[in-house]
């Protein structure tokens, strides 16, 4: 389901999907996916987005789980010489699993974002 609050709020206040995409330290085409609801918006990018658009969490936040969409018509997942059971594989993976996934991912972004941020500061001043 789409991210109607936000996407409002976000037009409304006239902000672009990739100034929000720069805001929570990701590509502008993972943000869109975000916003219309195929992935997930992490407890930290809703609360970097609503200081950014200067609104409270409850004002923008729409409870939904994300529809994680997995690509199988790709080569990669239809290499059937490899005999080792990709597919199956990848149809075991459990929502838990991927959600945690996508959270450290999130982690990630978020320290890398800070040590660009610390290379960038001079020693001595901060």
């Amino acid at each position: 389901m789409q991210k109607e609050k936000l996407r409002v709020i976000r037009k409304q206040k006239g902000y672009t999907q990739q100034q929000i995409a720069d805001i929570i330290a990701t590509d502008v085409s993972n943000y869109s996916r975000k916003e219309s609801g195929d992935v997930r918006i992490v407890k930290d990018e809703w609360d970097k987005i609503a200081r950014f658009l200067d609104v409270t969490v409850e004002d923008i936040y729409e409870d939904e789980e994300a529809k994680v969409v997995v690509n199988y018509d790709h080569p990669v997942f239809n290499d059937s010489s490899s005999g080792n059971g990709t597919m199956t594989q990848f149809h075991n993976i459990s929502a838990s699993i991927i959600q945690s996934l996508q959270d450290y991912i999130a982690l990630l972004k978020e320290e890398n974002e800070r040590l660009k941020e610390e290379l960038r500061t001079p020693k001595g001043r901060k």
